[in-house]
């Protein structure tokens, strides 16, 4: 026996949301490849798992939704009482997760520029290297120079003192052994990388928050129609 009336609404409601869910699940697997190519097309991190956590997460959770809410749309179809208990359950646990997630990863946002720091110090130690090309296109995709200002290439012992890369430089004048604020970037990279995390990080939050809205409805109508169904079955 199905469910009848305000049920079937509930139904249809729960399919209809989760279908968004599903679409917010295909939303953040593009996000988490998105940031995992521009992460290596920024940084070679010294690091292979401080270089992937965030995409990875991302995906992750982005595999996990894309999975569930599709899990709950065949639940609500079937009106299948183990099938959408299943997915509430999963469903809450994912909620939790996630503010964990967004609790830790607020308390470590001030690592984020010890990581960065340290990993453009490791490509400048580094620059006669594997990491020049990087380096370089780095500097110029910024328009930024060193760590905190150009002066940073004064210290870096493989590299010819008082001079910096030519990617430091503004224009096509060769700056490289005469270095000045006028001719070369004068912010440093770390703040120009700062910059661009925080402009992208709205997209994600604002993903996440609509991805918490739909999940917050998932949860109450898989609840809403459990009632339903499991009334149907002791009518039965």
């Amino acid at each position: 026996m199905g469910v009848e009336g305000g049920m079937k609404c509930i139904k249809y409601l729960m399919f209809f949301f989760n279908f968004i869910f599903w679409l917010c699940g295909i939303a953040l697997i593009a996000l988490g490849i998105f940031v995992q190519i521009e992460l290596k097309n920024t940084l070679v991190m010294t690091s292979p798992a401080s270089a992937s956590a965030a995409p990875i997460v991302i995906l992750s959770v982005g595999v996990i939704v894309f999975f569930i809410s599709f899990f709950g749309c065949c639940g609500a179809v079937k009106e299948n009482y183990c099938m959408v208990t299943t997915f509430a359950v999963l469903l809450t646990i994912i909620f939790l997760v996630e503010i964990a997630a967004a609790i830790t990863g607020y308390i470590f946002k001030d690592k984020v520029q010890t990581v960065i720091k340290d990993e453009i110090q490791q490509e400048m130690n580094n620059y006669n290297s594997s990491m020049k090309n990087t380096l370089d296109d780095l500097q110029k995709r910024y328009s930024c120079c060193g760590i905190n200002s150009y002066t940073d290439w004064f210290n870096v012992t493989q590299f010819k003192p008082g001079r910096v890369p030519s990617s430091c430089c503004k224009n096509t004048t060769d700056c490289t052994k005469n270095p000045t604020r006028e001719n070369t970037f004068e912010e440093g990279c770390v703040k120009k990388i700062e910059d661009w995390l925080k402009r992208h990080i709205v997209i994600v939050a604002a993903v996440a928050l609509g991805i918490a809205f739909f999940e917050l409805l998932g949860i109450i109508f898989a609840c809403c129609l459990m009632k339903g169904i499991r009334s149907g079955y002791e009518v039965m």
